[in-house]
C-alpha cells in the first residue's frame, strides 16, 4: 500500500524547519493526512503467512508519558508473513534536553550526550511512519509502546494514532495459556530464540519479531490464519 503524501515528504522532509517542539505545518499535515488514508481493518482478513508488519520497540526514560517520561529511542524491522526482512531496519535515538539518570545509562547504553545531538521526536516520528507505510504494528507487551506513540503523536501533532498494535501476548495466549513469563528475554529463551541487544531499540525489535514469527507458526498448527482469527481466540480466553 503507498500512501500519495509519503513521496512527497521524501522531497522535502530535509528542507522542514522544525519549531521549538520539532514538529512543523508540514508534519502535521502528512500524519493526518496519512491516519485518514489506512485501511486498518482490510488486515484483518489477509492471511498471516501473508500479512507485512512493523515489528517495533522503544526506549524511554520512564514507564508514564503523561507524567513527563519520554522517549529517548525507536528501533524497528519489517517481517512479511514469517520472514523477516533484516535490510529493512530503522532505528533512532531522540532528541532529549534533561539528562539521563544513571539507571537508564547503564541499562540502554545510551548517554546523554548523545541523545541532546539526536533528532527531534517530532522528526524520528514522521520518518519511522514513513518507513512504516501502513502496515500492521507489532509490540512485545504492547501497551508500553502504544501509550508513548498515542501520547506523542496528540502531543506533536493533535492527531490520534490509529495504527493498529498487536501485541504479542495475543499470540503466546493462544499457543501456551499456561506460560508463566513477562519478560522478552524469558520468551526468546524459551523458544530457543538467542538473546543479543537487551534493552537496545532496534536489538529488542529484532528479538521480538523472532518471537513473533515462532508464535505464528504455532497458532497456525491451532487453525488460527488471520487476525481476525486471533482477536476471536483471546476474546474468548
Amino acid at each position: 500500500m503507498r500512501f500519495p503524501l509519503i513521496d512527497m515528504m521524501r522531497g522535502i522532509h530535509g528542507k522542514i524547519n522544525s519549531t521549538v517542539g520539532g514538529q512543523s505545518s508540514q508534519q502535521v499535515a502528512f500524519l493526518r493526512q496519512l491516519q485518514k488514508e489506512m485501511k486498518v481493518e482490510a488486515s484483518m482478513t489477509i492471511p498471516l503467512h501473508e500479512l507485512n508488519v512493523v515489528v517495533f520497540d522503544i526506549e524511554t526514560t520512564g514507564f508514564f508519558p503523561d507524567q513527563g517520561d519520554e522517549m529517548i529511542s525507536l528501533g524497528a524491522v519489517r517481517v512479511c508473513g514469517r520472514e523477516i526482512h533484516e535490510n529493512e531496519v530503522f532505528y533512532s535515538l531522540v532528541r532529549y534536553e534533561k539528562n539521563l539518570s544513571p539507571e537508564i545509562e547503564r541499562l540502554t547504553d545510551i548517554t546523554s550526550d548523545e541523545l541532546k545531538h539526536a533528532p527531534y521526536l517530532s522528526d524520528v516520528l514522521i520518518q519511522f511512519f514513513e518507513f512504516v507505510n501502513g502496515d500492521t504494528l507489532v509490540a512485545h507487551h504492547a501497551n508500553h509502546e502504544k501509550s508513548f506513540l498515542q501520547n506523542a503523536c496528540w502531543k506533536l501533532f493533535r492527531a490520534p494514532l490509529k495504527h493498529r498494535i498487536i501485541d504479542t501476548s495475543f499470540l503466546y495466549r493462544i499457543a501456551e495459556p499456561k506460560a508463566n513469563m513477562v519478560r522478552l528475554e524469558d520468551f526468546c529463551e524459551h523458544n530457543g530464540i538467542p538473546v543479543a541487544d537487551r534493552h537496545h531499540a532496534l536489538g529488542d525489535a529484532k528479538l521480538t519479531a523472532k518471537l513473533w514469527c515462532c508464535y505464528l507458526s504455532k497458532i497456525d498448527e491451532l487453525g488460527c490464519r488471520t487476525l481476525s482469527d486471533i482477536y476471536e481466540r483471546v476474546a474468548k480466553l
